[in-house]
């Protein structure tokens, strides 16, 4: 399967590096669009408050 096969069937995984005021709503809306979503950022707290379930 083809990287863009992958795409197109959502088998696709993808990261985002940096989890601001851009990369956060964008990770969002790829896990909304159905695909597996990995973030990365080099902030401890915020990645804390993540994976609280909560936003900042």
């Amino acid at each position: 399967m083809d990287l863009k096969e992958k795409i197109l069937t959502k088998q696709a995984k993808t990261a985002v590096v940096g989890l601001g005021y851009v990369g956060l709503p964008l990770a969002v809306e790829l896990g909304k669009a159905g695909y597996r979503v990995i973030g990365v950022d080099i902030d401890p707290e915020k990645i804390e408050e993540l994976k609280g379930g909560h936003s900042y």
